[in-house]
């Protein structure tokens, strides 16, 4: 019997490095402002509102949009399925990573 060590596991939505980034730095916080993100990713604007249209689609974010004098704002909201997917695509990075094979993994 092959034992698998998790990457199947590992969600594809999340893994690339500025999605993940932006995951973890949603599940501290309550929401966050889109060019408070776009600087702390470190890509630009047209980067970034890709992979949130990619995470909103999924349903891992809800993007609200407001005016604050005069300009339009966007904040970017990880909903509860996302901050759970996030959660178990870093139990599945910490498995892989140590060796383990998560729970269910075997068959």
């Amino acid at each position: 019997m092959e034992r698998k060590m998790g990457a199947e596991r590992l969600d594809p939505l999340i893994h690339p490095p500025a999605r993940l980034q932006l995951m973890a730095l949603l599940t501290d916080v309550s929401e966050m402002e889109f060019g408070t993100a776009r600087d702390v990713i470190g890509v630009s604007d047209s980067v970034l509102s890709k992979h949130l249209s990619q995470l909103s689609d999924g349903g891992y974010i809800e993007l609200r949009k407001a005016t604050v004098n005069t300009r339009q704002r966007t904040w970017i909201v990880a909903t509860a399925a996302g901050r759970k997917a996030f959660k178990g695509h870093v139990l599945a990075l910490q498995a892989l990573a140590s060796g383990r094979v998560p729970s269910g993994a075997c068959q």
